[in-house]
C-alpha cells in the first residue's frame, strides 16, 4: 500500500492535496518512470529510476519499462500520493502511484523493470523498502538484471 504524504505534509483524500490530485487518468506513457496525466502535466514516479529512451537515448530494457507502465496505467484513472516535495527541477509532479490496489513504484522495481533512485527528502520512510526489493530483483535476474550487461545498467 502507498504511504500518502509520507511525514504529514501534505493532505490526503477526495480532493487531493496542496501539490496535486489524488487520482487522475494517464493518457500517456512516456517512459518507465514519467506519465502524463490529462491536466497535461508529466508526472514522474518516486524513487524509480528506468532505463531512458528518449532524447536519442534506448538504454538497455527501456523499452520493455515503457511497456509495461503502457499495460499497467495507460488510459486508466490512478491513485495518487506525495511526499515531501511535490515537483522536481523540471517541474514535473513527484508521486507514487497506485493502481487496482498496487503500488506501480515498487512495482517497477520489484519486477526489474527500474532501479531505485532516492532524491532526498523524498522517500526517506521508503528507503529500506525499495532498496530490498531492488536487491531481491537483481540476486533473481528479472528484468534488467538479467537481460542487460552490468556496464548498460545505470543505478545510482
Amino acid at each position: 500500500m502507498i504511504l500518502c504524504c509520507a511525514g504529514g505534509m501534505c493532505a490526503c483524500g477526495g480532493g487531493g492535496s496542496s501539490c496535486g490530485p489524488a487520482s487522475a487518468q494517464v493518457t500517456r506513457i512516456i517512459d518507465g518512470d514519467t506519465l502524463e496525466i490529462a491536466s497535461g502535466e508529466k508526472l514522474r514516479l518516486l524513487m524509480v529510476n528506468a532505463p531512458e529512451i528518449t532524447a536519442g537515448k534506448n538504454e538497455c530494457y527501456g523499452t520493455e519499462a515503457r511497456d509495461y507502465n503502457v499495460q499497467m496505467v495507460q488510459g486508466r484513472t490512478v491513485k495518487l500520493a506525495y511526499d515531501k516535495q511535490c515537483r522536481d527541477i523540471y517541474d514535473r509532479l513527484l508521486a507514487w502511484v497506485e493502481v487496482d490496489g498496487r503500488d506501480l513504484n515498487l512495482t517497477l522495481v520489484e519486477r526489474g523493470y527500474a532501479c531505485v533512485l532516492y532524491i532526498p527528502p523524498n522517500g526517506e520512510a521508503r528507503q529500506s523498502e525499495f532498496r530490498q526489493a531492488e536487491a531481491e530483483a537483481q540476486l533473481a535476474h528479472r528484468g534488467l538484471w538479467g537481460a542487460c550487461q552490468p556496464e548498460e545498467i545505470f543505478c545510482e
